[in-house]
């Protein structure tokens, strides 16, 4: 096995994030995101999702150009990191992916593959792929049907929503007006199918950091 080299950490630039967000937005704004936060938070979703020691759900989507990828073939190759992503329009997710994708030499060098989900059409997803160079594979999970089966999707408030619609258009990166999100949520999935690692969080603005995800494939 190759020597894996340690990979920066996303903490700092999210927090940093965090700390520009707190001085700039109206206090109305960030009260909207709280509540948002508290919402989800209040719904268990955490608990509800596929944890640790369960077995992974397989699916087939497509990815980017449309070719369509199944969880469990993935899985023959090595143990698989997915992770669901938001959108594009996300600027917490367009930092996640960079630093996933600065990490995939690493996760390679343990046999390991990416797949990132998200609710995007394929048409937006690929221009998420393209922004940011992934070299994973991005796959298009409209309407959440995965996400769902994975128990990681909620329902934004009425006044987090609105702010997406307005500052993002995010009905026309979903093609629905749902609502509807994921979790950013991260698994990691070994060749006999069972969850090793999951990163659950309520917070959006909180991501699995690469190098944790190096350690437990070690």
């Amino acid at each position: 096995m190759e020597d894996t080299k340690k990979i920066r950490p996303l903490e700092k630039e999210i927090n940093d994030k965090k700390t520009a967000f707190e001085s700039s937005a109206s206090e109305d704004k960030k009260q909207k995101y709280a509540e948002g936060i508290a919402a989800v938070v209040a719904t268990n979703i955490v608990g509800k999702a596929l944890q640790v020691g369960e077995t992974a759900i397989n699916f087939t989507l497509p990815n980017a150009l449309g070719k369509k990828i199944t969880l469990f073939d993935a899985l023959e190759n090595g143990p698989v990191i997915l992770m669901w992503y938001r959108g594009g329009w996300c600027p917490y997710c367009n930092m996640q992916l960079h630093y996933m994708q600065e990490a995939l030499p690493e996760f390679k060098k343990l046999g390991a593959s990416l797949l990132a989900i998200t609710p995007e059409t394929p048409d937006n997803s690929i221009s998420t792929k393209e922004k940011n160079n992934l070299e994973f594979e991005v796959l298009s999970d409209v309407d959440n049907v995965v996400g769902f089966q994975y128990k990681v999707v909620f329902k934004l408030t009425d006044d987090v929503k609105e702010i997406y619609e307005n500052g993002f258009g995010l009905s026309n990166f979903n093609g629905n007006d749902k609502g509807e999100l994921p979790l950013a949520a991260t698994y990691i999935i070994g060749q006999d199918k069972v969850i090793q690692y999951a990163f659950l969080d309520a917070d959006y603005r909180n991501r699995a950091e690469p190098q944790d995800l190096l350690e437990h494939l070690k």
